[in-house]
């Protein structure tokens, strides 16, 4: 088992020091990462922890998972590997291309 760990369904008010503490209940925890809203700053309701040890790691997956946690039942596995994300979201050109285009525009009318 991988020593990072993906902990769903986290209240927004939760810090790292919150998460920090409690996942110290399972074992030794060497990071916690609360992702956060870029523009508010608030939890985006998640977070990732990485134990010590795969020992750690499996003891807090056990005893966390479904556990309640400021009045929400938390989501606790095993980190998977982000998955790349293709780059941009689409856009550019203007949706005409080609030579001729009967007649129409292919530039930006400004």
């Amino acid at each position: 088992m991988s020593r990072k760990l993906y902990v769903g369904n986290i209240p927004f008010e939760t810090n790292e020091n919150d998460l920090q503490e409690l996942f110290a209940e399972a074992g030794a925890v060497e990071s916690v990462n609360v992702v956060r809203d870029r523009e508010t700053g608030r939890a985006r309701g998640f977070a990732f922890v990485e134990m010590a040890t795969d020992e750690a790691a499996q003891a807090a997956v056990s005893q966390l998972h479904d556990r309640t946690f400021g009045g929400r039942r938390l989501t606790v596995n095993e980190a998977r590997p982000q998955t790349p994300r293709s780059g941009g979201g689409g856009g550019g050109g203007y949706g005409r291309g080609g030579s001729g285009g009967g007649g129409r525009r292919s530039e930006p009318r400004w």
